[in-house]
């Protein structure tokens, strides 16, 4: 007989502070062991190929973040869906979410794929990638593209254990999975020479395995649930919904890497050398926003719970304690960047070998320093909105995020330089905090539900 796991993965019990912190926390280490390895590359390629290779992996990598965002966000919003059906207990509807929410995102993963492949090399001609780079910038994206549907199904795979309240799983196959990238990257690089190509290639071969092992992990998890009937494998109505939330988070968790490409023809003109300290900076940004946003993705799923289970009064009570862990990860976050900022750019860049490039990268922590707080504000903020299916001005936010952080890097750039694209980061963050959090004091996204209480009849979707 199966043991019932009905109870398991609930966020609906407990003490909102203390139940947010420890799902968070596997969340926060599974996302630095993704950037881990993400940053692995850029590491071996500037210390072994060389500072143009470093530059052509970070010219690639603006756009190629953009489609690890887009994953991650479209698996966050489906898993909304399924995170209510959790907290209103209608297993049947749960298993349905989580096959029509993998189809939808195989589907739309293969025609991403073919159109990177195709147009991969037009995007960098018009973000005018230098011309000494471009050659290697374009192998780069078009490995990872080949490799983009494994890279989706693993991303809305941890997911779906997230919204199942497991984020342990995710972290123990990211640990996996970073390793694996790690050691492929030494393998290809420092043994068989294949530079830039072979650091790509680690990338999709380590994930292509990690999402075939995610795969077989939920199944076996799904198994664990009681059976209510027959279930349908997909379902269009269910889709519609996971659409509705699942569309504004993708923004929301590529408003960074969207933001970091449409600027990059503003970096690129400053030359190889400057885009290399971006390149390194920016990697660095990468890891310190992953607290903020893996708290605010446990704000989400405790949101999506917690309505479904009918307890916004306990939704109020998890934003207030998130304050706390976001101002704790904001006070370690600036101490350690203001104490340690030569050294860690002096990882991707040897301090005086090029003195633009190290000075760049430098110049970008130390000013970023002080505001990873409003990002975190942000995130938590935008959760409780999207956890609730309250979309709409969430939306809008992220796009005046975006707006603001494109415009101040182009408008300014000729009179603050390249310290322009990092200057109009903060704005865009605090101004998309402020926007939520007007909504958030609204309580309008209380009066939200997105799935139908369970009646006699069966399901509700």
């Amino acid at each position: 007989m199966k043991r019932d796991r009905r109870n398991d993965g609930s966020m609906t019990t407990g003490a909102p502070g203390k139940t947010l912190f420890f799902f968070a926390l596997p969340m926060i280490l599974g996302n630095l062991f993704q950037q881990f390895y993400n940053m692995a590359d850029s590491v071996i390629v500037g210390r072994f190929v060389g500072e143009r290779a470093l530059a052509a992996v970070g010219a690639s990598y603006a756009l190629a973040t953009v489609f690890v965002m887009l994953a991650i966000g479209g698996g966050t919003g489906c898993a909304v869906v399924t995170s209510q059906y959790l907290g209103a207990k209608q297993y049947r509807e749960l298993k349905t979410s989580v096959s029509t929410a993998l189809g939808a995102f195989l589907f739309f993963s293969l025609l991403l794929a073919l159109i990177g492949l195709l147009g991969s090399g037009s995007v960098l001609r018009i973000l005018k990638t230098p011309e000494d780079i471009r050659q290697q910038a374009g192998v780069y994206l078009r490995i990872y593209f080949l490799g983009l549907p494994f890279l989706f199904l693993y991303n809305v795979l941890a997911a779906m254990f997230n919204a199942l309240g497991d984020s342990r799983t995710p972290l123990y196959l990211l640990i996996f999975s970073s390793v694996l990238n790690v050691l492929l990257d030494l393998i290809f690089v420092t043994r068989l020479g294949a530079g830039v190509a072979g650091v790509a290639a680690a990338t999709v071969l380590a994930q292509g395995i990690s999402a075939v092992v995610s795969f077989g992990l939920l199944y076996k998890k799904l198994a664990g649930y009681p059976r209510e009937g027959d279930r349908r494998l997909f379902d269009g109505t269910m889709l519609k919904k996971m659409i509705r939330v699942a569309i504004p988070t993708m923004l929301q968790q590529s408003i960074v890497s969207i933001g970091m490409l449409l600027v990059q023809s503003v970096v690129n003109g400053f030359g190889s050398s400057v885009l290399a300290g971006y390149t390194a900076g920016g990697r660095i940004e990468s890891i310190c926003i992953v607290p903020m946003i893996a708290t605010g993705n446990a704000v989400s799923t405790f949101t999506a719970q917690n309505m479904g289970a009918g307890r916004p009064d306990r939704v109020k009570q998890g934003y207030r304690a998130a304050y706390g862990i976001v101002f704790g990860f904001a006070v370690l976050l600036c101490a350690i960047l203001l104490c340690f900022r030569r050294q860690i750019i002096g990882v991707f860049l040897e301090e005086g070998a090029g003195s633009p490039a190290y000075d760049t990268g430098v110049s970008y922590v130390s000013f970023l320093a002080f505001f990873f707080v409003f990002i975190g504000l942000k995130a938590i903020t935008d959760g409780v909105l999207r956890g609730s299916t309250d979309v709409a001005v969430f939306t809008a936010a992220n796009l005046v995020n975006l707006s603001i952080r494109v415009a101040v890097a182009n408008l300014c750039a000729p009179f603050w330089g390249v310290a322009a694209v990092w200057r109009a980061v903060p704005m865009g963050w605090i101004a998309n905090y402020l926007i939520s959090f007007c909504r958030y004091c609204s309580g309008r996204w209380s009066q939200k539900r997105l799935i139908a209480e369970k009646g006699p009849a069966g399901p509700a979707s």
